[in-house]
C-alpha cells in the first residue's frame, strides 16, 4: 500500500466499508485533527490537539479514546507494509500520566513484528511540549491468510 493512501485514510477518514467508514468519520475522525508528521514502512508519527469529546468526566483524555487511537494508529502501521490489517487480538495500554483538552500530543506507532499471521505494534503517546510519555500501548493483530495465486 502506498504511504499516501495510509496518510489520506488517517487524516480524512477510511474508504471501503461504508458502515465502518461512517463510524470512524462520525465518531473518531470528525474534527479529530490527526496530522501525519512522518510515515515509513513500520513507523508512523502523528500529532493532534485533544478534542473535548475525548475527555472523561474528570476532564482528562478518556482511556477509551486512547485505546481507539491505539487501534487506529496500530492498524495504519500494519498498512504501511501493504497488508490488510486483520483483526485485533489484544490491545494493552499503560496510562502513565494525564492529558487535557486542547493539549498538543504526538502518537508514534512502530511495528515490533509483522509476520505471516500475527503483527505486533507499539504505540506511544507523548506530550508535544515536553516529550513526556503519558501512555504506552501494544497492539496485537491476527492477519488474514495471504493467497498464493
Amino acid at each position: 500500500m502506498e504511504f499516501e493512501t495510509v496518510k489520506k485514510n488517517l487524516e480524512k477518514g477510511l474508504d471501503g466499508n461504508e458502515i465502518l467508514s461512517r463510524f470512524f468519520e462520525d465518531f473518531i475522525m470528525q474534527g479529530l485533527g490527526l496530522h501525519v508528521e512522518l510515515i515509513e514502512q513500520g513507523r508512523l508519527l502523528c500529532s493532534m490537539k485533544i478534542p473535548v469529546r475525548f475527555l472523561n468526566p474528570m476532564n482528562v483524555l478518556h482511556g477509551g479514546g486512547t485505546a481507539s487511537l491505539v487501534d487506529l494508529v496500530g492498524s495504519a502501521v500494519i498498512h504501511t507494509y501493504g497488508l490488510p490489517t486483520g483483526v485485533s487480538v489484544e490491545i494493552t495500554v499503560s496510562y502513565l500520566d494525564t492529558a487535557f483538552a486542547d493539549e498538543e500530543i504526538e502518537i508514534e506507532g512502530r511495528a515490533l513484528r509483522v509476520g505471516k499471521t500475527v503483527a505486533v505494534v507499539n504505540v506511544e503517546f507523548r506530550k508535544k511540549k515536553t516529550a513526556r510519555i503519558f501512555a504506552q500501548a501494544r497492539h496485537t493483530k491476527c492477519l488474514p491468510p495471504q493467497t498464493r495465486m
